[in-house]
């Protein structure tokens, strides 16, 4: 019998996680998997070895590479700290906290062109970076976007697993359309997208850097069309993949 992402979801509810001890233990491995991927798919170099030294030992011995991919790795490990009790007290995810968790995962990574535009880590962008296809929408309009789409949130009734599935990828995929900063537009979605997640008792998803191209696909469908089910049967994948391992016999088991 093949794996459901509603197997996914009973399983981590079976979890029954009330602490923040119990959060670090569900989310041993997956925090480094997660900040992995979610870097690399913006072109970080970083290993997964490397990742884990970093998130295990805060340090990684004979990196000869990019600074910038150090700070990024180092940077999701502190963003994931700076979260965990938000994520057991299910704090109501606010603008406020969308800034926060920007600086955390942006600082000291703004490049000098940016610097020198007046851009800064924790604030929206004061530029417009459209290239080629336009992105996002107009520096003045994006306070007035991101708190609708947190209104919007706020106000969705989500009493069961799917409402919250399909409104995490409606605000992830409105997210992005915004484009709120000047950099680390898909690394804040997609911690938005599993903060969004947890807090409502549903587990986190890694998109994996491997299928991107379906990811970049599915946000492009919801640009242009605002359908969001293409992207709600991509998270339902990726949530299996994430969660589930082959045993000895090539069958897929779940690992929480």
């Amino acid at each position: 019998m093949s794996i459901t992402y509603d197997n996914i979801v009973a399983a981590w509810q079976e979890k029954n996680i009330k602490s923040i001890a119990d959060l670090d233990v569900a989310l041993g491995d997956f925090r480094i998997l997660f900040a992995y991927n979610s870097n690399k798919i913006e072109g970080s170099q970083i290993t997964i070895h490397q990742t884990r030294e970093i998130f295990e030992n805060g340090k990684v011995i004979s990196y000869t590479g990019d600074l910038r991919a150090l700070f990024e790795t180092e940077n999701q490990r502190v963003c994931y700290e700076f979260l965990k009790n938000k994520i057991i007290d299910r704090d109501a995810l606010t603008e406020e906290l969308i800034l926060e968790i920007q600086e955390k995962l942006c600082h000291g990574c703004y490049d000098e062109s940016r610097w020198q535009k007046g851009e800064r880590p924790g604030t929206y962008k004061k530029n417009y970076y459209g290239v080629g296809m336009s992105v996002g929408v107009l520096p003045e309009d994006v306070p007035e976007e991101v708190q609708f789409i947190c209104k919007e949130l706020s106000e969705a009734g989500l009493d069961n697993s799917e409402k919250i599935l399909k409104a995490a990828a409606w605000f992830h995929c409105s997210f992005e359309r915004i484009h709120a900063f000047a950099d680390g537009n898909g690394r804040v979605g997609r911690t938005l997208l599993n903060y969004i997640l947890m807090v409502n008792n549903l587990p986190p998803i890694i998109i994996f850097d491997e299928d991107k191209e379906t990811y970049y696909m599915a946000l492009e469908v919801f640009d242009h069309t605002d359908k969001i089910e293409g992207f709600v049967k991509f998270l339902k994948e990726q949530a299996v993949k994430t969660w589930t391992r082959k045993n000895t016999k090539g069958e897929r088991v779940i690992i929480l």
